[in-house]
């Protein structure tokens, strides 16, 4: 694929990922530059090192779906690639997943104690790439805030450091406005009824639903790794898994197999379509 055809597969795929404009994404993703998924991947590609990836928006007294199942299915991805990749997040889902993955566990509710966490976490992993997913950024005023405009500073893990304080590329997907990496289109999100974040990342991925946002970077991992990257996921098993371990949808606030209250039908759709893309067959 050369680099003309990879930039149009990258603009066709951020336009799918936010077609449905359901917290006014796709308002955002026209002004923006394109081929950002087509960069973050490049971020991603060829790595033999660490990447850290954080996520687990906080919802009620646990975390919500969206996020983790995006995370979950990047980490199987860069170890089948050959990375090392490490999910970074606060309890209660570091101690949820703790035991079927390689987890650093940061403090919640501690603003004071994320910069020497980070700085510690960076310099034992010395990661070559750091990507938050669905990760909830501070604001101007220094506290995280839900879509509903809640003070959330209380249950929140603070992945921003991470972010401000890593010497490599760093990634971000949201879906809303308040998450880690929305702070490079801050000006542009007045319009949204929300509190916005204003911590920034290198490559900021746009997304009706943040964990379709992975799918994006995959695309492109498939292609240049010749292995059908997104064949190999599977968001309805992995949202029951996450269910067991008492997720709930960051919507309806439901334990129930669900991301932002769609189907899981809705992400399986999406991938086929991008499979189809980069030149997979569908199954019949």
């Amino acid at each position: 694929m050369n680099i003309e055809n990879e930039a149009s597969l990258s603009e066709q795929i951020e336009c799918m990922l936010v077609e449905r404009n359901l917290r006014g994404m796709k308002d955002l993703q026209q002004q923006v530059t394109s081929g950002y998924c087509l960069r973050a991947a490049k971020s991603l590609s060829n790595i033999e090192g660490t990447v850290l990836i954080g996520t687990g928006f906080p919802v009620l007294d646990t975390f919500e779906t969206d996020g983790p199942v995006g995370a979950l299915i990047l980490y199987k991805a860069l170890a089948l690639l050959g990375a090392t990749p490490i999910l970074v997040c606060g309890n209660p889902m570091a101690n949820a997943l703790k035991d079927d993955y390689n987890v650093c566990v940061i403090s919640v509710g501690d603003k004071k104690s994320g910069l020497a966490e980070a700085k510690a976490a960076l310099l034992q992993y010395k990661p070559q790439a750091i990507i938050a997913i669905e990760c909830p950024g501070a604001a101007e005023n220094g506290n995280y805030h839900n879509m509903r405009g809640e003070d959330i500073s209380a249950k929140s893990a603070s992945f921003d450091f991470f972010m401000t304080e890593a010497n490599c590329p760093t990634i971000a997907i949201g879906d809303g406005g308040n998450e880690i990496g929305m702070g490079n289109v801050k000006e542009l999100l007045a319009k949204l009824d929300i509190v916005p974040a204003a911590t920034t990342c290198d490559e900021l991925i746009l997304s009706d639903v943040s964990n379709w946002g992975v799918y994006g970077i995959l695309a492109f991992l498939s292609v240049w790794s010749k292995k059908d990257l997104l064949n190999e996921t599977c968001p309805e098993q992995i949202l029951k898994y996450i269910s067991k371990l008492g997720s709930v949808d960051g919507v309806t606030r439901r334990n129930e197999i669900t991301e932002d209250s769609l189907p899981a039908s809705e992400g399986i759709a999406l991938i086929a379509r991008i499979r189809s893309l980069i030149g997979y067959p569908t199954a019949s």
